[in-house]
């Protein structure tokens, strides 16, 4: 089995040693995703839902990148800062998975990479093909 990476370019990948995602054969793993803005800094520090959306974002940017998509997520894991933000947390996650909702986990945690983080995701995706003409087998 090959396995296909993407990188996002974030700072701590090179200096850590991973990628933003990995394809093994149909699966998809995306490590943590935190709310990194485009210009390198935290996006929308004090907005759990703003964050939780750029999360979002960039783990459909990474799954792209493998021929997937937000629809293949089978699982993700929200690690937050201050669980009494659940809410916010959840309604972002829920506006992006709600119509094929993958099992999920909500951990607090003490903190992030960066003070400012409230919440990092990870995902796991599965990409099935769909079968071009009915009866043959999967590909």
């Amino acid at each position: 089995m090959s396995f296909q990476r993407v990188f996002s370019g974030a700072q701590w990948e090179s200096k850590v040693g991973y990628c933003r995602a990995l394809r093994a054969g149909d699966r998809i793993f995306v490590t943590g995703c935190a709310p990194v803005a485009i210009d390198g800094g935290v996006h929308a520090p004090g907005d759990p839902y703003a964050q939780t959306v750029r999360c979002i974002e960039i783990i459909r940017e990474a799954l792209e990148g493998l021929g997937g998509g937000l629809a293949d997520v089978t699982r993700t894991r929200m690690f937050v800062t201050n669980i009494d933000s659940w809410q916010e947390f959840g309604r972002a996650h829920g506006e992006y998975f709600g119509k094929h909702p993958p099992t999920t986990s909500m951990v607090e945690v003490r903190r992030l990479i960066e003070p400012e983080m409230m919440i990092e995701i990870e995902a796991d995706a599965v990409v099935v093909k769909k079968l071009p003409v009915e009866g043959q087998a999967f590909v």
